[in-house]
């Protein structure tokens, strides 16, 4: 069983770093991962991508995801400029940083479709408005791919204790905040 993820935002929202902790808390858990980015123009604001595959077993694929299982909104700015549902295989998650019902967005989509206001937890949590570590716990609530506990291993090795601390928060509660709803 491997599941593809993308995921898409702009310079400066840390989707690499959330590619990086996702591939990270699945080798935690105990499985094969892979993560790597894809830029376009490499400024701030630009949209970016990255790209996780989590496996159980040893991870050959070396593209970028085409047809991913798991799509992670960082900017829901991106919704109407760029195709972030492409190629997305039925039966679907979509996670999107949005305060607003899924409804309201309206997607086209038949896949299931998560929202989280991940900027507001993570400026209150963490003080800065990156949703990454935010929306690895809603990730982690959603798909049942990583343990919660595992990211927060994976935030603790990133970051000095108190910015990690922080982090930890946000991600559990997004977490929470998903399993609830």
């Amino acid at each position: 069983m491997m599941k593809e993820i993308r995921i898409h935002g702009r310079g400066g929202q840390g989707n690499v770093t959330a590619g990086e902790l996702l591939a990270i808390a699945a080798f935690e858990d105990g499985k094969h991962s892979q993560a790597f980015p894809a830029f376009g123009s490499e400024r701030m604001g630009s949209p970016v991508q990255a790209f996780v595959r989590i496996s159980d077993a040893p991870v050959r694929a070396r593209t970028q995801v085409y047809e991913p299982d798991i799509v992670i909104v960082q900017d829901p700015t991106l919704l109407g400029v760029v195709d972030v549902l492409s190629g997305l295989r039925p039966g679907g998650v979509v996670i999107v940083n949005s305060d607003q019902p899924p409804a309201q967005l309206a997607l086209q989509t038949d896949a299931r479709v998560i929202t989280v206001p991940a900027l507001a937890i993570a400026r209150e949590e963490v003080g800065r408005p990156i949703p990454n570590t935010t929306l690895m716990g809603a990730f982690a609530a959603a798909t049942g791919l990583v343990s919660l506990e595992a990211i927060e291993r994976a935030i603790r090795h990133r970051w000095p204790q108190e910015a990690a601390e922080k982090n930890v928060k946000a991600a559990r509660r997004a977490y929470a905040l998903v399993k609830e709803g």
